[in-house]
Protein backbone atom coordinates (compact mmCIF):
# COMPACT_ATOMS: atom_id res chain seq x y z
CA UNK A 1 0.00 0.00 0.00
CA UNK A 2 2.71 2.43 0.74
CA UNK A 3 4.47 2.07 -3.17
CA UNK A 4 0.62 2.96 -4.07
CA UNK A 5 1.23 6.12 -1.90
CA UNK A 6 4.85 7.13 -3.59
CA UNK A 7 3.53 6.60 -6.93
CA UNK A 8 4.27 9.13 -9.62
CA UNK A 9 6.61 11.25 -6.99
CA UNK A 10 9.75 12.37 -7.56
CA UNK A 11 11.47 11.04 -4.48
CA UNK A 12 15.35 12.03 -5.96
CA UNK A 13 14.59 15.23 -7.53
CA UNK A 14 11.84 16.60 -4.81
CA UNK A 15 12.64 17.02 -1.19
CA UNK A 16 9.89 17.38 1.17
CA UNK A 17 11.85 18.76 3.64
CA UNK A 18 11.34 22.55 4.40
CA UNK A 19 13.71 25.28 5.07
CA UNK A 20 11.88 26.60 8.38
CA UNK A 21 13.91 26.87 11.85
CA UNK A 22 17.56 26.24 10.42
CA UNK A 23 19.81 28.31 10.17
CA UNK A 24 21.82 28.05 6.33
CA UNK A 25 25.55 28.98 6.52
CA UNK A 26 26.57 32.96 6.17
CA UNK A 27 27.13 33.24 2.48
CA UNK A 28 28.72 35.56 0.00
CA UNK A 29 28.57 36.52 -3.80
CA UNK A 30 30.99 36.79 -5.91
CA UNK A 31 31.03 37.96 -9.08
CA UNK A 32 32.79 36.75 -12.45
CA UNK A 33 33.27 38.06 -15.82
CA UNK A 34 34.28 36.16 -19.02
CA UNK A 35 35.67 37.35 -22.13
CA UNK A 36 32.63 37.60 -23.33
CA UNK A 37 30.89 40.45 -21.69
CA UNK A 38 29.00 37.91 -19.61
CA UNK A 39 28.94 38.86 -15.53
CA UNK A 40 27.20 36.44 -13.32
CA UNK A 41 27.46 36.47 -9.29
CA UNK A 42 28.00 33.04 -7.60
CA UNK A 43 27.12 32.61 -3.95
CA UNK A 44 30.07 31.32 -1.56
CA UNK A 45 30.09 30.11 1.78
CA UNK A 46 32.32 33.19 3.78
CA UNK A 47 34.65 30.57 4.95
CA UNK A 48 35.02 29.19 2.00
CA UNK A 49 38.17 29.62 -0.57
CA UNK A 50 37.36 31.62 -3.57
CA UNK A 51 38.54 30.17 -7.22
CA UNK A 52 40.43 32.73 -8.82
CA UNK A 53 38.55 31.24 -12.52
CA UNK A 54 34.77 29.83 -12.57
CA UNK A 55 32.44 28.37 -15.95
CA UNK A 56 30.61 31.06 -17.62
CA UNK A 57 26.89 30.27 -16.81
CA UNK A 58 25.94 31.94 -19.89
CA UNK A 59 28.43 30.34 -22.90
CA UNK A 60 30.43 28.43 -20.69
CA UNK A 61 33.80 29.82 -21.16
CA UNK A 62 36.26 30.19 -18.42
CA UNK A 63 35.37 33.66 -16.32
CA UNK A 64 37.68 35.45 -14.22
CA UNK A 65 37.09 36.71 -11.04
CA UNK A 66 35.83 40.53 -10.87
CA UNK A 67 38.20 42.92 -8.91
CA UNK A 68 40.56 39.32 -7.87
CA UNK A 69 43.85 38.39 -8.48
CA UNK A 70 44.31 36.27 -11.91
CA UNK A 71 44.89 32.93 -12.17
CA UNK A 72 48.34 31.09 -10.77
CA UNK A 73 50.80 30.31 -13.82
CA UNK A 74 51.79 27.13 -14.16
CA UNK A 75 55.85 25.54 -14.49
CA UNK A 76 55.52 23.76 -17.36
CA UNK A 77 58.05 21.46 -17.98
CA UNK A 78 60.31 21.56 -20.99
CA UNK A 79 59.70 18.98 -24.08
CA UNK A 80 62.18 16.19 -23.94
CA UNK A 81 64.04 15.84 -27.35
CA UNK A 82 65.03 12.65 -28.61
CA UNK A 83 68.60 13.61 -27.82
CA UNK A 84 67.84 14.42 -24.07
CA UNK A 85 65.73 11.15 -23.97
CA UNK A 86 69.14 8.74 -25.39
CA UNK A 87 71.91 10.56 -23.30
CA UNK A 88 69.00 9.52 -20.31
CA UNK A 89 70.01 6.01 -21.79
CA UNK A 90 73.51 6.14 -22.52
CA UNK A 91 76.48 8.24 -21.95
CA UNK A 92 78.67 10.09 -24.75
CA UNK A 93 81.51 7.54 -24.85
CA UNK A 94 78.92 4.69 -25.49
CA UNK A 95 77.29 6.66 -28.12
CA UNK A 96 80.52 7.07 -29.53
CA UNK A 97 81.75 3.53 -29.60
CA UNK A 98 78.16 2.84 -31.19
CA UNK A 99 78.82 5.13 -34.02
CA UNK A 100 82.29 3.47 -34.66
CA UNK A 101 81.17 0.31 -35.08
CA UNK A 102 78.51 1.39 -37.64
CA UNK A 103 80.21 3.67 -39.29
CA UNK A 104 83.15 0.65 -39.64
CA UNK A 105 80.18 -2.12 -40.95
CA UNK A 106 79.61 0.81 -43.31
CA UNK A 107 83.16 1.29 -45.03
CA UNK A 108 83.31 -2.26 -45.23
CA UNK A 109 81.11 -2.45 -47.46
CA UNK A 110 79.53 -5.83 -46.01
CA UNK A 111 76.15 -4.70 -45.65
CA UNK A 112 74.45 -4.53 -48.86
CA UNK A 113 72.06 -1.43 -48.05
CA UNK A 114 69.99 -2.31 -51.69
CA UNK A 115 68.48 -5.26 -50.68
CA UNK A 116 67.32 -5.86 -46.87
CA UNK A 117 69.18 -9.02 -45.19
CA UNK A 118 65.54 -10.96 -44.89
CA UNK A 119 64.29 -10.23 -48.80
CA UNK A 120 65.89 -12.26 -51.12
CA UNK A 121 65.60 -9.39 -53.78
CA UNK A 122 62.01 -10.18 -54.79
CA UNK A 123 62.64 -13.77 -55.93
CA UNK A 124 59.99 -16.08 -53.74
CA UNK A 125 61.99 -19.13 -52.54
CA UNK A 126 59.75 -22.19 -53.35
CA UNK A 127 59.71 -25.29 -51.05
CA UNK A 128 60.67 -28.68 -52.17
Amino acid sequence: MSERALRGTRLVVTSYETDRGIDLAPRQAVEYACQNGHRFEMPFSVEAEIPSEWECKVCGAQALLVDGEGPEEKKGKPARTHWDMLMERRTREELEEVLAERLAVLRSGTMNLAVHPRDDGGNKRKSA
